[in-house]
């Protein structure tokens, strides 16, 4: 199982909290490509999950971009 920052956008719009069969069925019918869908199936546990971060928790944030929204 591989995340990308690609792979994980597929799933920023999910129904957040949600178990592993409901993010598939979201991922198959969003259009999400096959490595998404694989990357869920290969999940351990059945959730439910709260957010992205649990599933891939090295998922960037925006603290870890180095800009300030202040400046803009």
């Amino acid at each position: 199982m591989y995340w990308t920052l690609e792979l994980a956008t597929y799933l920023e719009d999910a129904p957040w909290p949600a178990t592993k069969d409901e993010l598939i069925d979201f991922a198959q019918r969003s259009g999400a490509p096959d490595e998404v869908i694989e990357n869920l199936r290969d999940l351990q546990e059945e959730g439910p999950y709260d957010n992205i971060e649990e599933i891939w928790p090295d998922y960037p944030t925006k603290d870890d971009f180095l800009f300030n929204d202040d400046e803009y």
